[in-house]
């Protein structure tokens, strides 16, 4: 039974970090392609990080140089170390996995290339939620 249990969250001032944190069972982070969405009440989900089955990776354009994602294999666990958080950036964080079928391309969030496929992650953790305030 795939089950992603996220930790991590928590409520931080403008300008903050924080390191949100996933630990995965019944699928592997290594050979899949897993990383984070977040939403808001009244807002569509927004996919804001991921990392493939070759360790490649793929950011919003709205954390890009802000946020990193990583992974290790050994605990099979996911990361996002989040820094100079702003109140744009407050919502329910979700863990998401997704089976890798095709080795030969590159999951990521929008695909217009066949170098790639576009990321729809079927297991999803219950979220953590990040409060930052000005």
């Amino acid at each position: 039974q795939e089950e992603l249990v996220e930790s991590g969250g928590g409520s931080v001032q403008t300008g903050g970090s924080l390191r949100l944190s996933c630990l995965a069972s019944g699928v592997l982070v290594r050979n899949n392609c897993a990383g984070w969405f977040r939403q808001t009440p009244g807002k569509e989900r927004e996919g804001v990080a991921l990392i493939g089955h070759d360790g490649s990776t793929d950011y919003a354009d709205s954390v890009q140089g802000r946020f990193t994602i990583s992974k290790d294999n050994a605990k099979n666990t996911l990361n996002l170390q989040m820094t100079s958080l702003n109140p744009e950036d407050s919502a329910t964080y979700y863990c998401a996995a997704q089976r890798v079928t095709d080795t030969d391309r590159r999951c990521r969030f929008d695909c217009s290339s066949p170098s790639c496929w576009k990321w729809t992650p079927a297991y999803w953790g219950q979220g953590t939620q990040v409060t930052v305030s000005s």
